[in-house]
């Protein structure tokens, strides 16, 4: 066996044309680069067929790796975490929970007594936020705080000084992102802003939110004024963020988007919605505009204030990219090579 030796389960998407590379993807890369031999499950996108891949992963692969990485949702996927959990137990193998999803703490409140014990099995728990390790500290008290994290040479840092109403909307088409919420902004903003357009960027998670979407672009007569550009390589996201000046994200639930790090790293104005942990990530203000859940209202009056309000724009973009920095890699695959390697050598 290596001397440094991990298993990561989670969704590895970017194999599926239009996915996005998720937290666990880029962790494996850069854990690969540090010198780990890492072991990964799964890419299956059927979670049936993806529960069963990370178990056999972890069955076969069992000679291979000294320690384990499970990611944790809510749903279905704390189920997922559960049951490889208990199989990784019975290896007597050690286990680190990162925990993620702007939905956990509600599951956790419907279900603390499976939640707790869950977090309590394992030799570390991690959390991305302050939010989700606030939100769960009742369950377990002693969660630590590493952040998701940015390859921030990949992004082109551009301040906003003259802001153009060009908007950038960047998530998966999901019900949970909320993306009807944009066309809503764009319909009360068009006549105050003759140029305005939006690029909407994100696969299609088939639920029905796209056609949703096409039905409110029709329904507003906004045709000319969006553009639904679909999923993109994760290597492509950068160029996006600099096609518009302010970056809206519409979502109903969220912990750390990394959308929004990617927009603040660019230097896009965060204009998004106050919910989960978004409030911990932007100050109010300060590095973006923070509004109430599904108010088009209150979304158009903080896009107006950016593009009319003078020095606000370039304030918000300055403070916004000097915060992204601590979601640099270099500094969060420290902490990642750092906690692994104490739980490996813990259980040795």
């Amino acid at each position: 066996m290596a001397s440094r030796s991990a298993l990561l389960l989670g969704f590895f998407a970017s194999r599926h044309a239009g996915s996005y590379r998720g937290v666990c993807e880029d962790l494996a890369d850069r854990l690969t680069d540090a010198g780990w031999q890492i072991v990964t499950a799964s890419g299956f996108r059927n979670r049936p067929l993806r529960m069963l891949d990370m178990l056999v992963t972890l069955w076969r692969a069992r000679s291979r790796y000294a320690v384990a990485y499970i990611e944790v949702f809510s749903g279905l996927g704390f189920y997922q975490a559960e049951i490889s959990a208990v199989l990784l137990r019975r290896l007597n193998k050690p286990y680190v929970l990162a925990l993620h999803g702007g939905n956990l703490p509600e599951f956790a409140r419907a279900q603390p007594d499976r939640v707790r014990r869950l977090l309590a099995s394992a030799a570390a728990v991690t959390a991305p936020s302050d939010y989700l390790r606030a939100a769960l500290r009742a369950l377990r008290d002693d969660i630590l705080l590493v952040p998701n994290a940015l390859d921030l040479d990949a992004y082109t840092f551009r301040p906003r000084i003259v802001p153009t109403p060009t908007l950038i909307w960047l998530r998966a088409m999901h019900a949970i992102y909320n993306p009807t919420l944009a066309i809503r902004v764009v319909a009360r903003l068009r006549h105050d802003f003759p140029d305005l357009h939006l690029w909407m960027v994100g696969p299609d998670k088939g639920d029905g939110t796209l056609e949703a979407v096409q039905a409110a672009i029709t329904a507003h007569g906004v045709e000319a004024q969006v553009t639904i550009v679909g999923g993109v390589p994760k290597s492509a996201v950068p160029t996006w963020m600099n096609k518009g000046d302010l970056f809206i994200s519409t979502t109903d639930f969220d912990n750390t988007p990394v959308s929004v790090i990617e927009a603040m790293a660019s230097g896009a104005c965060v204009v998004s919605t106050n919910v989960g942990g978004v409030p911990a990530l932007v100050r109010d203000g300060v590095q973006g505009l923070l509004v109430p859940p599904d108010d088009a209202d209150a979304m158009s009056a903080a896009v107006t204030r950016i593009l009319t309000e003078p020095g606000l724009a370039e304030s918000l973009s300055r403070a916004a990219h000097q915060h992204a920095s601590s979601f640099d890699w270099a500094l969060v695959l420290r902490q990642w090579d750092d906690l692994l390697l104490r739980v490996q050598d813990a259980s040795a």
